[in-house]
């Protein structure tokens, strides 16, 4: 494009600059300090500058229709959208940020001074490690609201660049769009603008398989919606009739997700059994949203087959970023799986528009960032304005807690703030770190000690002769180069130990003392220590004297002649974890068998087959089966009604299962012999464990006995109730 044609705008995109000036003009009629919008008209519509950019995009209509989009689809804040505005004007030099800040005010000033702070430093590696990059930005931005703008601008420059004829740098911004500004959406709560960016990101990239996709999607359009109608209706009418106020619709799902699915599962899309979703949205008040919401889930599972191992309740447990929802997936008409999302009108709102919208990496854990968060939550969902201006003081205090540094190769790496050059080795390599005795941080030699502030290029020294210490624990603040030195200064450590036990068992040798090891580990624990190889490890660094050693232990055996009782711990046999069901014929839910599901039998209750049992929807969406009479069954009622759900056995039996007896009776030679011999005749039961104490000739045993029902137990305990000596048998 030559410069005459940059400084013309196309008669269509004049119409359409005037359309969206008119369609702002009407947003800021409800909009606080409207006249403020109404200076920037004559800038924008008759702008002195190139009225294109360098790629042939027409600047002031790109941040007319950005200010749009972020009206339209997150909040029509006037501050962001005179900055959004004013963007091409300051880029331009038409006028400087002083002048900004004068005529427009010092918030609008600001959030144009983060936007610049970003476009400077996007161009340097920010086609790789996209992760990194992300948290880079956002140290830089310290106001959230920037980054909102920079994701809503990508979402523009995404539906403006179809059929641009510069295709490499098309597939570079949707690459961007898609490893970046999509991701960032996610974690922000923008889910409808996430969705649509991966969708242009996957149309700009691979094309053939975008059309053929949204192509079959037409061609099945009509029988979706019938069968989506078909699904609803008898669930309208449940809902209804439980008196719930509700919207409920279906959706199908985006292009890009059904594409990753295809690409996951290894199927065409006639294989793919989740193509839209129904929504149910409850109109409810904020103290009785978890209640209906269960309500409304349990209506559905008495209607079609729930998988309980394929919900997710984000109810009890939001995300991070304030998303709420429980989501079902059920067997619906002609056996086909549908999942159904509840949520309330408030949950709906923040998941359609990601007002939520506060910022958290997965897995980290604070005080001070869950406070952070509740308190966004707190202010969005009482706010009587718009929730960005009441954002605007709640700069990203959170992110003051990591910072992002540089290899001299340019590689991005993200660490806690406070993080060393010692934490900076451990990250790039485990041996780097543990061979690390400084660093040269922006061309200047550091300690290891050195802390890191963002941006700063750092190079490790190393040394073959440096291995970790003790006291570099006191130096990293980061986990992964904690674990490290650790598990390096155990591996030296056992080494240590090795070379004292050597010592001992040698000198013990020489002396023809057979050493008795049970004897042996209670020696080294009245000594003082925890753990045997700190002991040897001491005694390799001559701290401990190996013959002086060797004559306190002759002496403890003399005095030892009496045989211990073992601890029925040393004979406690390896329990599994909760047994782990897939067989549908044990249960019914509902009165309604499933095939395939998941469920868990309760370690603290143990229920077997015949016992009176129900069943607890836990938080991950696991269905856990617990006795009646469980010692949790009545915290779980109280706390958890709506969680719970109708489990009964079937008639035929499943697997063995645990079951654990509480054996009292008169501590006699051969007791526990009879007990255990009776149990190992008979058929299909096995003793799992046993642990036994006496006291004042009476002894206290607990068995866990496996068994295939109620009826085979009972045969049990009646049975050891007949063994001599035996005062009482009670299952716990």
């Amino acid at each position: 494009m030559d410069t005459k044609e940059r400084d013309i705008l196309s008669p269509a995109e004049r119409r359409e600059l005037l359309n969206l000036a008119a369609g702002m003009r009407r947003y800021a009629e409800g909009m606080p300090d409207n006249g403020r919008l109404a200076q920037l008209r004559s800038l924008l519509c008759g702008s002195k500058g190139a009225a294109h950019d360098a790629k042939g995009l027409p600047k002031a209509l790109m941040a007319m229709r950005t200010a749009m989009t972020f009206a339209e689809m997150v909040d029509c804040d006037t501050d962001i959208i005179l900055a959004l505005l004013l963007t091409p004007a300051v880029n331009d030099g038409l006028c400087s940020l002083e002048e900004v800040s004068h005529q427009w005010g010092d918030d609008v000033a600001s959030l144009l001074a983060g936007v610049s702070a970003v476009e400077r430093f996007s161009g340097k590696n920010n086609a790789v490690n996209q992760d990194n990059f992300r948290g880079l930005m956002l140290s830089l931005a310290d106001d959230i609201r920037v980054i909102i703008m920079m994701i809503v601008r990508s979402l523009v420059l995404m539906r403006s660049i179809n059929h641009h004829p510069d295709e490499e740098w098309v597939r570079d911004v949707a690459f961007e769009a898609n490893c970046l500004y999509a991701q960032l959406a996610h974690r922000l709560g923008l889910y409808k603008i996430k969705g649509e960016l991966e969708d242009l990101s996957l149309k700009y990239t691979n094309r053939e398989i975008y059309t053929q996709i949204a192509h079959k999607l037409n061609e099945t359009k009509r029988a979706r919606d019938a069968y989506i109608k078909q699904f609803i209706a008898p669930v309208k009418t449940k809902l209804e009739a439980a008196g719930l106020k509700f919207d409920i619709k279906g959706r199908t799902k985006s292009i890009s997700s059904i594409w990753n699915k295809m690409k996951k599962q290894k199927v065409d899309i006639q294989h793919i059994y989740d193509l839209f979703a129904i929504r149910v949205i409850i109109d409810t008040p904020r103290e009785k949203e978890k209640s209906d919401c269960w309500l409304a889930y349990s209506i559905l599972a008495d209607m079609y087959t729930a998988n309980p191992a394929r919900m997710k309740d984000w109810i009890s447990l939001p995300k991070s970023n304030g998303y709420e929802s429980l989501h079902a997936t059920v067997m619906g008409p002609d056996s086909k799986w549908v999942e159904v999302q509840f949520r309330s009108r408030r949950m709906d709102l923040v998941a359609e528009k990601g007002l939520a919208a506060h910022w958290r990496y997965k897995g980290v854990k604070s005080d001070s960032t869950d406070q952070w968060m509740n308190n966004i939550r707190d202010i969005l969902e009482t706010a009587d304005a718009g929730p960005m201006q009441l954002m605007k003081d709640m700069k990203m205090d959170v992110w003051g807690r990591e910072v992002f540094a540089f290899t001299p190769k340019g590689d991005l790496f993200r660490l806690p703030a406070g993080a060393t050059v010692l934490d900076f080795a451990f990250h790039i390599h485990t041996n780097v770190g543990a061979r690390c005795t400084g660093g040269v941080v922006n061309g200047a030699h550091r300690k290891i000690s050195y802390k890191i502030a963002n941006g700063d290029t750092v190079e490790i020294i190393t040394s073959a002769s440096q291995q970790p210490r003790q006291e570099w624990l006191g130096i990293v603040t980061s986990s992964k180069a904690r674990n490290k030195i650790k598990q390096s200064l155990n591996e030296q450590l056992q080494h240590q130990a090795e070379l004292g036990k050597e010592m001992l068992s040698r000198r013990a040798k020489n002396r023809k003392i057979e050493l008795d090891e049970a004897l042996l580990m209670k020696l080294i624990k009245r000594q003082g220590y925890k753990f045997a190889n700190e002991f040897y490890a001491d005694m390799a660094a001559e701290k401990i004297d190996p013959a002086r050693f060797l004559t306190t232990y002759i002496d403890s055996l003399d005095r030892d002649t009496e045989t211990e009782r073992v601890s029925a711990e040393e004979f406690e046999l390896v329990r599994n974890d909760e047994d782990t069901h897939s067989k549908s014929e044990v249960l019914t839910i509902g009165g309604k068998t499933i095939s395939g599901l998941q469920y868990k039998f309760a370690r603290c209750c143990n229920p077997i087959y015949g016992d009176d049992v129900f069943g607890f929807i836990s938080s991950e969406g696991t269905l856990k089966v617990h006795r009646r009479d469980c010692p949790n069954a009545s915290n779980i009622r109280e706390r958890y009604p709506y969680r719970l759900i109708r489990v009964d056995w079937s008639g035929h039996t499943g697997d063995s299962l645990p079951a654990t007896l509480r054996i009292v009776g008169i501590d006699d030679i051969g007791i526990v012999t009879n007990i255990t011999s009776l149990i190992s005749k008979e058929s299909g039961a096995n003793l799992r464990n046993i642990s036994v104490d006496s006291h004042d000739g009476m002894f206290q045993g607990v068995l866990v006995v496996t068994v295939t029902d109620q009826r085979q137990l009972n045969a049990i305990v009646k049975k050891i109730k007949t063994v001599k000596g035996v005062k009482s048998v009670e299952r716990i």
